[in-house]
């Protein structure tokens, strides 16, 4: 398998989880800006999408979306419970909660990165933001997100909360949140992403 990643984009996630789950998958780098990945391919022609993560599968078949990929890695390792079994409801209650950040949080931060968003519309989506993640906090009762277990959640979660800082958003009213953060940058598998990922020395 090969996963097509820009480092730091929300395509560390499924980085993380390939780690977690010790899966033999190659690393290709997409320049984002030029369109090109490592080794000058149209990246358009692997992804018309435009945009990381993708996944290889061995057969050619090309998985995008990472709420889909990283479910499609942690099922290759059931046994590291990285995603509940297929038809549980804890399954539908980790697919619950990767819709909630990909579509309530990833694409909130959107207009944040943009210079040319104007003042007025960034501070209502910085207030919009804020009453998603107070929500998410507030939920936080145990270590993870679906309690005392680490899941592809997680990964998207610190992936999503780490671009924070890059725009200027503030997390010390969410404790919850930063203790988050923390447990999960300080798992081996995510530090050895960051590394691999240029994100940390």
């Amino acid at each position: 398998m090969k996963l097509y990643y820009a480092p730091g984009a929300c395509s560390l996630s499924p980085h993380i989880v390939i780690r977690e789950a010790d899966l033999p998958v190659q690393r290709v780098r997409v320049d984002l800006r030029t369109g090109t990945t490592q080794d000058g391919v149209d990246f358009r022609t692997i992804n018309d999408k435009g945009y990381v993560p993708a996944l290889e599968l061995p057969d050619g078949t090309v998985l995008t979306e990472g709420p889909a990929i990283v479910q499609y890695l942690a099922d290759r390792k059931p046994e590291t419970g990285l995603a509940p079994a297929n038809g549980t409801i804890d399954r539908y209650r980790l697919q619950e909660w990767l819709n909630f950040i990909s579509t309530e949080l990833h694409k909130q931060f959107g207009p944040l990165f943009d210079p040319a968003t104007e003042p007025g519309f960034r501070a209502r989506q910085e207030e919009r933001i804020g009453r998603r993640l107070g929500w998410v906090a507030a939920r936080l009762g145990g270590a993870y997100l679906m309690g005392e277990r680490f899941t592809v959640a997680d990964a998207y979660l610190f992936v999503v909360l780490s671009w924070a800082p890059h725009v200027g958003l503030n997390l010390q009213p969410w404790p919850a949140l930063l203790a988050h953060q923390e447990r999960v940058r300080q798992r081996p598998a995510v530090q050895e992403a960051l590394r691999e990922e240029g994100l940390v020395k």
